[in-house]
Parts: structure tokens; sequence; C-alpha cells
């Protein structure tokens, strides 16, 4: 079809934006991927600047889409936890209806020749910040470490860190943000020396967190917590959720 289309309608490149278009409406038909525009202009990144988050089921992929700067920022949801890519055999991996959609996504494939062709600049793993949403970014970073290596190697991976807890001040908007159990505990102790007095909150996953801190915290790259993964972070998720550590061959 796209040889008949250059040779009696389109220019070269009319056919390169027929055939991106035409596969991205496939694409998001067929999964959840919420996509964005074209990109934008970002720091160093040579050519469009483009995200890709992955988050845990549809509240959090809804909120995010809501709240998400559409010209360069793609969410993708994940149903349930992701497979062991570790400890299941590559067919497995491959014929998994998740991981299918999430490298589709990508746009490069199963074995990519050139990790420069990948649609999203980076890849963002913003999960709930609670024993779940930890065990999902481990499998996600072993899933990446055995497929994906180049996105590891390359730094295009980011582990994104959502709040847990919400602390709020006598005066109306006037609020603290704690990422664990033992950081609300040190905003507590000084909150408490000082005889200010408080509430908080904690969140139930990212759809409870509103869209202002959703924004700050998670999305806007000038003020979210975020750390780059590399095939270190994977190695070690690997040795603490896996016994062993070893790969399925």
């Amino acid at each position: 079809m796209i040889r008949f289309l250059s040779r009696h309608f389109l220019g070269t490149r009319g056919v390169d934006e027929f055939a991106i278009t035409a596969g991205m409406n496939w694409i998001t038909q067929s999964t959840k991927l919420v996509d964005c525009g074209r990109g934008i202009e970002f720091e160093s990144v040579s050519g469009p600047y483009r995200e890709l988050f992955v988050v845990e089921g549809d509240s959090a992929s809804q909120s995010v889409a809501r709240s998400r700067d559409t010209r360069y920022q793609a969410v993708l949801p994940m149903q349930g936890k992701p497979m062991n890519a570790v400890k299941a055999s590559r067919s497995s991996v491959r014929n998994n209806q998740w991981f299918d959609a999430f490298v589709a996504a990508l746009g490069i494939g199963w074995n990519p020749a050139d990790y420069r062709q990948t649609r999203y600049s980076r890849v963002l793993l913003l999960f709930d910040p609670d024993a779940d949403g930890i065990h999902c970014g481990a499998l996600m970073l072993m899933f990446l470490e055995r497929f994906f290596p180049g996105l590891l190697e390359q730094r295009r991976v980011s582990l994104i860190k959502a709040p847990m807890f919400q602390i709020n001040g006598a005066t109306k908007g006037d609020h603290l943000y704690a990422a664990s159990e033992e950081h609300l505990r040190k905003i507590q102790d000084a909150l408490d020396a000082q005889s200010i007095p408080y509430t908080y909150q904690r969140y139930r996953g990212l759809a409870s967190l509103g869209d202002q801190a959703l924004v700050e915290h998670c999305l806007d790259p000038n003020s979210r917590t975020a750390y780059l993964m590399g095939m270190e972070d994977a190695a070690m998720a690997r040795r603490v959720f896996c016994s062993g550590g070893k790969v399925r061959e």
C-alpha cells in the first residue's frame, strides 16, 4: 500500500508521515496508549523531545493524561504487574500482551538495531510509592535489562518518585510532601519541635494526588523527583527480587 501511494499520490515525505500516522493510529486503537504530539525542543536533546510515562492501571493513566503536557508527554498503563522477564522464557515475554504493547509504542521492534529510532527520548516509570509500585519498577528494569539494554546504557530511563504523604499546615494551601514513612517522621519531628499544628494524609495512588501535586512532583521536568536508571540499577533489582539473580536463557 505504501509503495502504491508513493507512486501515485504522495511524495517521499508524505509517505513517511502517512506511514507514521497510520501506524500510531493502529497502536493507540489496539492498546491503551495515550500518545502525544510531535515533541518540543529540550535542553541538549537533538531532535524533538518526547516522553513516555509507564503507569499502573487505568486510573493512574487517566490522571496523568489529564495533567500532562500533550505536546510531548505520552502515557501507557500497565494492566497488573508485568511478567518477570528474568524467570520467563524469551518466547513467553515476547508473547506477553502488555510487553508487546510497550514495544509497539517504542516503535523499534524486539531487536532494535538503532535506539535512535525510538519514538520517545525518555521512558519514565511512574508507579505508586508503595511495595507494589517498587516491585513494578524492579520488574520493568529487569525487562529492559534483558531486552532493551541500550535504553539503560544510554540513560534514557528514569524512575519518578511520587509523594506518599501530604502534610497540611494551619494555613489553607500550606502543604508539605513526604516520599516515605521515614521522610514523614522527620517532617513531623521538625514541626513538633516548633509546636506547629498540622494534619497529614496518605495518598492511595497517583489518582488521589490531585492535578497540581501530580504536575509538580511527577510530570514537570523542572520540579519532579526523577532518578536516572542504568544497567547497575537493573542488576541490583535482579539480585533483590530474583533468587540467584540469574537470567533464564
